[in-house]
């Protein structure tokens, strides 16, 4: 993540920029734009896109929806992933793969509250699985977690004292020596068990930098990747922001042949790099290589896609090839096309169902997690009888840590059966964080209007304690349904929104708009039949 997350926020409000096209040659007439039919995905659980067009292609985003900061470990065939979770607990999902196309959500690595999770490290060191997580808390800090077998059970992850840096990258060097690399071109030794810092943080890397006059959020050199292949060590490296301009962010590389330097830029940087907004994916960076299961190597990187901020940093697969000079090189282009599928692999079944009957123990964690847990937060929910229970917290969703989903398509719609006790509110929302969220809740005698991060109009309720809400978002419309006969019909809710703003370039934080569900006040309110639904646009 950006080392300048300060100056992100604070230049909240910086949004997409409008980029002039290419002149003509003197004397050509302007042709009318004859686009090209958009490539479509497949679908599957739920309606759900994914990646894998079952003819030898697929078409990125490989894992839709806000999936950034790719921390990516090949163990023999099997490829592991996590990203950033920042402030959704349970966090740190690892996914499994065999082709690096088609990916399964496992279990969380993270349970407890230690902060907000930025860009982590997964390695595999002598047998033992270690993640390195850099955490926004008083006061900043690195931790470690380890594990002897990938699902668990994680070690109670511990601070290591790294304060003011983040983006940590575990390295073996050539002699032995274990290093975590961090952003702005540093680094710090590890004790020989990687538990515990040997020595204090250095700086060992300038950062090729861009010309003064291209378009990005700002320098910010963040999520170093060191890769050894044959005789080099790789250190991939994003620079210009993670967000703000469309242009902003990129790929770079350099490369030495010792893990202490020194370091020659790439002659071909930046590797990847959004040319103009008419591109399909935006904002580009934060690269992993990895080999693919073909013996080819490939790149997983994250980026938004064009006109949705709101759907946050989604995962995208890149070709790496390299050259007889020793350096490597990525398609780096639009993404825009379906690419070969990485070959040998087995193909697992893709994603999961965010339809919920609550008829199993809650998914927490690989589904479902909360927004800024208390430490307890857990004893507030218990699936019993085909429905969640799950009891009140705060005034409204800005304070009751509302249950959320990732949803990864351009156009959706949720509904849930919705009991609220006496004295309690309930509904469904769309939660970007505590101030920013729009939805609808109801008690037994009025609606709640959630907009703006705000609490706006109470109509009348005509159903009483118990009804079904709906909430469809088409490409950032949102429409509000309540049904008082169990789903036979619905009403439309006279409120109608536009949520294209409820994002980070608005807000800060680096987070998505995620669909949901809050309880308030006192009781237990009990949900039941949870239906999620992609629409094809």
């Amino acid at each position: 993540m950006a080392t300048n997350r300060r100056e992100a926020m604070r230049l909240a409000g910086l949004g997409a920029i409008s980029l002039a096209a290419p002149a003509l040659p003197a004397g050509a007439a302007a042709a009318a734009p004859c686009p090209a039919p958009h490539p479509k995905w497949q679908r599957g659980l739920d309606g759900q896109r994914k990646a894998d067009l079952g003819n030898g292609t697929f078409l990125n985003p490989v894992l839709a929806g806000d999936h950034p900061d790719p921390a990516v470990l090949k163990d023999g065939k099997d490829y592991y992933l996590t990203f950033s979770s920042f402030d959704s607990y349970p966090g740190l999902t690892i996914w499994h793969s065999r082709d690096l196309v088609n990916w399964q959500p496992r279990k969380a690595a993270l349970t407890r509250n230690i902060g907000s999770v930025w860009a982590v490290s997964l390695e595999k060191h002598k047998g033992r699985y270690f993640l390195y997580i850099p955490v926004k808390a008083s006061p900043n800090d690195v931790f470690v977690t380890w594990a002897d077998h990938i699902d668990g059970p994680w070690s109670d992850p511990q601070p290591l004292g790294l304060h003011n840096h983040i983006d940590p990258c575990h390295v073996v060097g050539e002699d032995g020596s274990r290093w975590l690399f961090l952003s702005g071109g540093d680094r710090v030794r590890l004790s020989d068990d990687g538990l515990s810092l040997a020595g204090r943080p250095e700086h060992v890397y300038d950062p090729w930098r861009y010309p003064d006059d291209w378009e990005v959020e700002g320098f910010s050199p963040e999520g170093p990747k060191v890769h050894r292949h044959g005789e080099w060590f790789y250190l991939v490296t994003a620079v210009g922001g993670t967000a703000g301009p469309p242009t902003g962010h990129m790929v770079i590389a350099a490369r030495s042949r010792s893990v202490h330097g020194p370091w020659e830029q790439h002659p071909g940087n930046p590797l990847v790099r959004t040319q103009n907004e008419s591109e399909a994916w935006w904002s580009r960076g934060h690269a992993s290589l990895v080999e693919g299961p073909d013996g080819q190597w490939y790149t997983l990187y994250h980026g938004f896609e064009a006109q949705f901020w709101t759907l946050g940093r989604q995962c995208l697969l890149d070709k790496v090839t390299w050259t007889a000079d020793g350096w490597f090189h990525m398609m780096g282009g639009d993404l825009s096309k379906p690419l070969p599928m990485p070959k040998g692999g087995q193909t697992l079944p893709h994603g999961q169902s965010l339809s919920d009957t609550f008829s199993a123990p809650l998914a927490m964690g690989s589904k479902w997690s909360f927004f800024r847990p208390a430490p307890d937060e857990g004893t507030r929910v218990r699936v019993e009888g085909g429905a969640l229970h799950l009891a009140g917290k705060g005034l409204a969703p800005s304070s009751g840590s509302p249950l959320l989903l990732t949803a990864g398509d351009t156009s959706y719609r949720f509904e849930c059966d919705i009991e609220v006790p006496e004295g309690g509110t309930a509904g469904l929302v769309l939660f970007y964080d505590d101030k920013l969220y729009c939805g609808l809740g109801f008690d037994e005698k009025h609606f709640v209007t959630h907009q703006y991060g705000i609490e706006r109009g109470r109509p009348a309720n005509p159903h009483g304690r118990r009804m079904k809400l709906r909430i469809t978002n088409r490409r950032h419309i949102v429409s509000l349904h309540t049904s008082g006969d169990g789903g036979k019909t619905w009403q439309r809710f006279d409120r109608g929104m536009e949520v294209s703003g409820y994002h980070h370039n608005v807000r800060g934080g680096f987070l998505m708009l995620r669909p949901g569900l809050y309880a308030a006040g006192p009781g237990e309110a009990v949900f039941r039949d949870f239906r999620f639904e992609a629409l094809e646009d």
